[in-house]
């Protein structure tokens, strides 16, 4: 693996969901630039099974400010998703600590995860299934586009959007 992955971590005392127990992030800082896809895919499955993660997900550092941004309310007021990406629920309004926040180009799923999103479903996950694999912990992860997830890119957002339409209990919607 190339290059360097700092992790840094915290508890967050208002839990992964609403009136849930406290946790701990774990956050990796994936310079994209410095890692193969296979090994980025390879560090994220590493970090998250090691760390038994519900959740979590690698996204190049621009995708990931316009995914954030999906996230309401803001600052500024009511959300305003760039792009027509849907609106997120703020964490503490989200039902199920095992349901993302949000999705990623490659996103982490435990079991628990997985489950609570219905996938695999192999009459309705085809598309994903050519992305995604099995982690030895039995949680998957799932690769939404080949390159680098870039929303300028049609296809990739295009992508990013099916997912979201596929997973509708992302983000708490």
């Amino acid at each position: 693996m190339a290059g360097r992955l700092p992790i840094s971590g915290w508890e967050n005392p208002n839990g992964l969901a609403s009136d849930g127990p406290p946790h701990f992030e774990l956050h990796a800082d994936f310079r994209m630039e410095t890692f193969s896809h296979i090994d980025a895919a390879n560090a994220l499955e590493a970090i998250a099974d090691g760390a038994r993660a519900l959740w979590g997900h690698a996204t190049p550092f621009k995708a990931a400010v316009e995914i954030a941004e999906q996230t309401a309310p803001t600052l500024a007021g009511p959300p305003s998703p760039p792009k027509g990406l849907p609106a997120l629920n703020c964490s503490q309004d989200i039902s199920s600590p095992e349901l993302p926040h949000r999705l990623g180009w490659l996103n982490y799923w435990s079991a628990a995860s997985a489950r609570a999103l219905g996938f695999p479903a192999p009459s309705r996950d085809a598309e994903w299934l050519s992305r995604a694999r099995r982690t030895p912990a039995d949680g998957w992860i799932l690769q939404l586009t080949d390159a680098l997830l870039d929303l300028d890119k049609p296809d990739h957002l295009a992508a990013l959007l099916r997912a979201y339409e596929r997973f509708p209990e992302i983000g708490g919607r």
